[in-house]
């Protein structure tokens, strides 16, 4: 099947339960108006039973890891063997099968309908610095036009500014670390920044990934106030631990700064709690706090199918699907922390069925957001810049059940 850039969208219903035809307009939504009953034309898409959503971005993702759990058999555990296990089989692969690995996740994204991805990239400590970037960078470049891909550079436990800036001239759009990992929290936090600050762009660290110890967020808030470029602190799952006399604070500080927050439930609920065996605590950050307090606040899929999470479809339905059940988040909220707040805390044009906004769209077979969250459709047609480019229809057989007056 060919791409299809259809001129109008019929009969396609609303997050609202409006029926509407779309037109498109290039890459962007012209009118939005009432559904007509004029023939369809060659050039019309008919969505009549199909639920029409913008499409969803993921904000935090790793796709040098991706889809590598069947070749690593990891043990299941904590943050610390889940690294400890990815630097094992790491230091042993290749910039081919991290490319391989890369096109094959950013398929199933984009097949899922996410048209968007920010994808955090390691750069070793040792070996050669660059290996991870080039190999999404190639794969980012296998789907230009198709689906937005930023690469951070991720720094070990131990920076080195040269590698760093080594992997931001291979491709990386942002600079990345985990500094909650370092010795020296605050230098890594730093050195970092500085790093950042001397190339002009923006940062997304791991941050307060651990229950009960962090501060990177706090400090994160403090020292980029007067930055104009994108700042983002990923999991934040300690915010979760404090009460509110302790977190208030933190939360006027990010809001006033624009640090955005990108909570990671699948992933943070693997790897989080493995040492309270009575009363575990659940690993995500506070999404609904956050966001009262005026913090741009979004959701990731985190891993696929790595030492880090041995599930995930990336698939945001996943994703919204956590934030309602174990975030306490509404089905609307959900929806948007992997949508349009996650295309917010990205840096990105606004997209969805709305007058003037980019066509990037997702239509599913369900009657509302509610059903589509709750079941996860297959049957899926994802636009970006208003193109066709993925569609899956299933079929489904079951023997009839007997009816009652055949008995």
């Amino acid at each position: 099947m060919s791409s299809f850039s259809p001129r109008r969208l019929r009969r396609a219903t609303l997050a609202d339960g409006q029926v509407v035809d779309v037109e498109i307009d290039a890459d962007k939504v012209g009118l939005v108006r009432p559904a007509s009953t004029a023939p369809l034309a060659l050039d019309d898409l008919d969505l009549e039973g199909w639920l029409l959503l913008a499409a969803p971005a993921d904000p935090h993702t790793h796709l040098d890891k991706a889809l590598s759990w069947d070749a690593i058999q990891p043990p299941s555990g904590d943050l610390d063997r889940a690294i400890a296990s990815w630097l094992d089989y790491s230091s042993g692969v290749d910039e081919d099968e991290i490319h391989d690995r890369s096109l094959q996740a950013i398929e199933r994204y984009l097949g899922n309908g996410t048209t968007a991805i920010r994808t955090h990239v390691d750069v070793p400590a040792e070996g050669d610095a660059t290996r991870g970037v080039r190999a999404v960078a190639r794969a980012r470049e296998a789907f230009a036009g198709l689906i937005d891909v930023e690469i951070v550079a991720l720094a070990g436990r131990e920076i080195d500014p040269a590698r760093m800036e080594s992997a931001l001239a291979a491709g990386a759009d942002l600079v990345g670390g985990a500094p909650h990992l370092a010795p020296d929290e605050g230098g890594d936090l730093e050195a970092l920044l500085r790093l950042a600050e001397r190339h002009g762009v923006g940062v997304d660290f791991h941050a307060d990934e651990a229950l009960r110890h962090g501060t990177t967020l706090a400090h994160l808030s403090r020292r980029t106030r007067d930055w104009s470029v994108t700042r983002t602190a990923s999991h934040c799952v300690r915010l979760s631990m404090l009460d509110d006399a302790e977190l208030a604070p933190l939360l006027i500080d990010a809001a006033r700064a624009g640090v955005g927050v990108i909570a990671n439930p699948m992933t943070n609920l693997y790897l989080q709690g493995w040492g309270d065996p009575v009363a575990t605590p659940r690993g995500i950050a506070p999404i609904r706090k956050l966001r009262a307090a005026g913090v741009v606040t979004a959701a990731g899929g985190d891993n696929v199918r790595d030492p880090f999470n041995p599930l995930g479809r990336a698939d945001p339905f996943e994703t919204a699907m956590l934030l309602v059940v174990a975030a306490h988040l509404s089905i609307e909220e959900a929806w948007d922390a992997v949508s349009a707040s996650a295309r917010r805390v990205m840096g990105l044009p606004p997209a969805g069925p709305v007058d003037g906004l980019r066509a990037d769209l997702l239509a599913v077979r369900a009657d509302s957001l509610a059903e589509a969250v709750a079941s996860a459709p297959a049957d899926r047609i994802v636009i970006s810049r208003g193109r066709v480019v993925a569609r899956a229809d299933t079929t489904r057989w079951m023997v009839p059940r007997t009816r009652k007056e055949d008995q």
